[in-house]
């Protein structure tokens, strides 16, 4: 069975930029391999599940296939499935609005935004 240093496969699949990056990863803490706490040199191998921490973003991938060497982004998104959970939907946040035309605020109108703006109180 083919398999691969973990630095160079998350390089080679662009979750990461650069090897050094992919390497500093691993040895902070950020990258596991089958839940367990991997180093740049942990060989991973087809079926493996690699969730990284990059760009405060965690990737959770499952290897398909091991390259050794960089490839292009479309050849390399078919090296891993993506089982990154989506992010929750951002909450909407409700926005004080006036009609269009209709002039300054009034003190009142200023006071209530103002009270608005810091928190509703």
């Amino acid at each position: 069975m083919e398999s691969t240093r973990l630095d160079r496969w998350l390089w080679a699949v662009r979750l990461t930029k650069t090897r050094p990056d992919a390497a500093s990863a691993c040895r902070g803490g950020h990258v596991r391999v089958n839940d367990r706490p991997a180093k740049p040199a942990t060989l991973v191998q087809p079926g493996d599940e690699v969730r990284a921490r990059v760009h405060d973003t965690t990737r959770i991938v499952e290897v398909v296939r091991v390259i050794q060497k960089r490839v292009g982004a479309a050849e390399a998104a078919t090296c891993f499935i993506d089982r990154t959970p989506a992010p929750p939907p951002e909450a909407a946040i409700p926005v004080a609005r006036r009609d269009r035309g209709a002039g300054r605020p009034t003190k009142r109108e200023r006071r209530i935004l103002d009270e608005f703006r810091a928190g509703g109180h």
